[in-house]
């Protein structure tokens, strides 16, 4: 399977594009070291915090993969922390954005704020966004999407069936870790470690744009 490795600096757009990437890289940095929060903060920090609670880092690599050669369809069901059954075969005809995500991540509470606004300005236009977390009970995850605001909905994936349903598609080798879905399902585009708003709107407006199958 070939892919297509997409510097985030194009997708963002130009000199704008370079800084906010040495931005966010300088705050992951900052974020690991320090163990600061963003968009509320609160839930643990610090480097110990980071190293028990398994954090994996990705470096925000972005790849996307061209229409003729990508994985999938994905086949992903699972229980959400209310109790409700999310099966993504649901969402065929819709772009999903799926992210795995646990509280006690520096990195996913920083991108929190953006995966809020787009899943709310894409709603209406057929996204959905669906997070995946493989850590935490509900006491820790929900306090998370109540500080946040998270629209959305995210798995409860302790035992990690989701994940490895994922991993026979794509890979997902950092948390966070943020997988976009076509309207066929199939993967788009991958983005491994914390995602920007502004390249996570650019891949979405993207798959928007193609004509549905």
């Amino acid at each position: 399977m070939s892919t297509v490795q997409v510097p985030v600096q194009v997708l963002a757009g130009g000199r704008w594009g370079r800084a906010r990437r040495a931005l966010a890289a300088a705050l992951l940095v900052a974020l690991a070291a320090g163990g600061c929060s963003a968009g509320g903060g609160g839930g643990g920090g610090g480097t110990a915090d980071v190293v028990d609670q398994g954090y994996q880092s990705g470096d925000g690599s972005t790849t996307q993969w061209p229409a003729a050669e990508r994985p999938g369809p994905v086949e992903l069901v699972g229980t959400d922390y209310e109790g409700g059954t999310q099966d993504v075969s649901a969402w065929r005809g819709d772009v999903v954005v799926l992210n795995t995500w646990y509280a006690a991540c520096p990195p996913c509470r920083a991108e929190a704020p953006d995966l809020v606004a787009v899943a709310e300005e894409y709603a209406d236009r057929g996204v959905h966004v669906l997070g995946i977390n493989g850590t935490d009970a509900a006491g820790a995850a929900q306090p998370f999407q109540e500080r946040f605001g998270v629209p959305y909905p995210s798995l409860e994936d302790t035992d990690g069936s989701a994940v490895a349903s994922l991993q026979g598609t794509v890979p997902v080798n950092a948390v966070p870790t943020t997988v976009v879905l076509d309207r066929q399902g199939r993967v788009a585009a991958r983005v491994l470690g914390l995602v920007e708003g502004s390249t996570l709107r650019a891949v979405v407006e993207e798959l928007l744009a193609e004509e549905p199958a």
